[in-house]
């Protein structure tokens, strides 16, 4: 359906330029305008500024993204990063909570925040007249919260209900599982939330001490993306974040800032014949954001794809693997993943299967699809995932949010932004011995970290998995 309107308002277009040559010449000159170009300046501070402007844009979205987040601390500390991120809007030394609320209200602007393992991000979407003032709120929120003794004993209740609210959601329990049972004793092995008990301990003083260690400004970004000017917007970060504190020993953005993770061969079993499926998350050691191999290890995800029984169409699905489980009803529904840090990831399959009785079958095909890109990915799935991984990322820059997420996420990650035409490159250069080259280095007869819960009785031990890594029977 879609097609077909973007085809018939094209088809009018042309038609109508037809009897008017003026007009097809605009349509021309529309077509080849430039894209959009990401500018980059670093602040004496050493504070960076990215933009990417749109000239027709009336709305913006600006926020800093910091390279800093549950990886950054402690067992002791665990949680602080989320706790802050929950703190930031509860008032700072010039604005009260409920007049922070207000001008945000009255601006007609979205404020939000997150936290993730590698970094926290606050960001607001406004007008594009708005952009000074968004500035100005977030850089006060960032460096002046009051963190009220009071206020963070009453965000302690709020922080455990959004606990209870995530373990109801067996993906996130069982990611955060795989995420512990694959880097065992180490900062990316943490939750984000952190444990109940460091949640009803966390002080003002722990979470003064997250700021003053991870604030600064070599590991920071302030992104401007749609209605936004660079100077103007390199002005603003001049007024606003000149007194953020820099770092004694800066490390340029894109630098590994942590100490290498190391992946752990292991599995994790929760069972509980209450919960209706088994769900199970299988995964190799990926690459990180700068890896050579990050869009051959991209390519080869898509080639297995996403895959629901609750689909019309999934009985049409091109994968292989969507055949393998659909026409012997092994599993509800599977997605594969490619999940990067900065220094390593996580790449494999959360299959979700009420058929408890074939789990063994379940894995065992699974892992026979990896080892067969060892040895003969076919051009066709290779060239069909990379078509659909170009419009996956291209299409998820829809929008000033999405663009800077993307530009803020890769300049503290990589320290550089690549265009989408480097993005759709990098893409079309993978060809199916590329993918052959990483699926041996990377899944054949590699360790496995398997996390599984619900009915899991049927799930044959780590050894009897693993042994499919390498195996050629089929």
């Amino acid at each position: 359906m879609v097609s077909r309107t973007v085809s018939a308002s094209l088809g009018r277009v042309l038609r109508s330029a037809a009897r008017n040559p003026r007009s097809l010449r605009s349509f021309a000159t529309a077509a080849n305008v430039p894209s959009p170009i990401t500018e980059v300046t670093t602040l004496p501070n050493g504070l960076t500024v990215a933009t990417e402007a749109h000239s027709h844009a009336q709305t913006a979205t600006v926020g800093v993204w910091i390279d800093a987040g549950s990886r950054a601390e402690t067992d002791k500390t665990n949680g602080t990063a989320h706790f802050l991120e929950h703190m930031a809007f509860k008032g700072t030394n010039r604005r009260s909570q409920s007049a922070l609320e207000l001008q945000v209200e009255n601006l007609g602007a979205h404020l939000n925040a997150y936290t993730s393992r590698e970094q926290t991000v606050y960001y607001a979407k406004s007008f594009r007249k708005d952009v000074a003032a968004s500035v100005d709120i977030i850089s006060d929120i960032l460096q002046n919260s009051k963190l009220d003794s009071s206020a963070v004993e009453r965000e302690r209740d709020v922080i455990l209900r959004e606990q209870q609210e995530v373990d109801k959601q067996l993906e996130e329990v069982v990611f955060d599982h795989l995420h512990a049972v694959a880097y065992q004793g180490q900062p990316l092995g943490r939750t984000i939330l952190g444990p109940k008990a460091n949640i009803l301990s966390i002080k003002r003083d722990d979470l003064s001490s997250y700021i003053k260690t991870n604030y600064t400004t070599d590991r920071m970004v302030l992104v401007g993306a749609g209605g936004v000017d660079h100077q103007e917007l390199v002005k603003l970060a001049e007024t606003h974040f000149s007194s953020l504190p820099v770092s004694s020993n800066p490390i340029p953005l894109g630098k590994l800032a942590h100490a290498k993770s190391g992946f752990v061969g292991a599995d994790v079993r929760i069972r509980d014949d209450d919960v209706p499926c088994a769900h199970v998350a299988i995964a190799v050691e990926g690459v990180g954001w700068s890896s050579p191999d990050y869009f051959p290890m991209l390519v080869m995800q898509s080639i297995f794809g996403n895959w629901d029984r609750s689909l019309g169409a999934s009985p049409l699905l091109s994968s292989r693997l969507s055949h393998i489980i659909s026409s012997n009803n092994l599993a509800n529904s599977f997605m594969s993943f490619s999940t990067s840090y900065s220094d390593t990831g996580l790449w494999g399959i959360y299959l979700v299967s009420e058929n408890v009785m074939n789990l063994d079958d379940m894995t065992h095909f699974t892992l026979k699809e990896w080892t067969r890109m060892s040895m003969a990915p076919t051009d066709v799935e290779v060239e069909r995932a990379k078509s659909q991984l170009k419009a996956g990322l291209l299409l998820s820059l829809d929008g000033t949010t999405a663009i800077a997420e993307d530009i803020g996420r890769q300049l503290v990650t990589t320290g550089r932004r690549m265009t989408p035409q480097q993005i759709e490159s990098a893409v079309d250069a993978v060809t199916p011995d590329e993918i052959k080259r990483v699926a041996q280095k990377y899944l054949w007869d590699k360790d496995i970290a398997v996390a599984a819960l619900g009915p899991i009785e049927g799930l044959l031990d780590y050894n009897r998995i693993r042994s499919d890594m390498s195996s050629l029977i089929y």
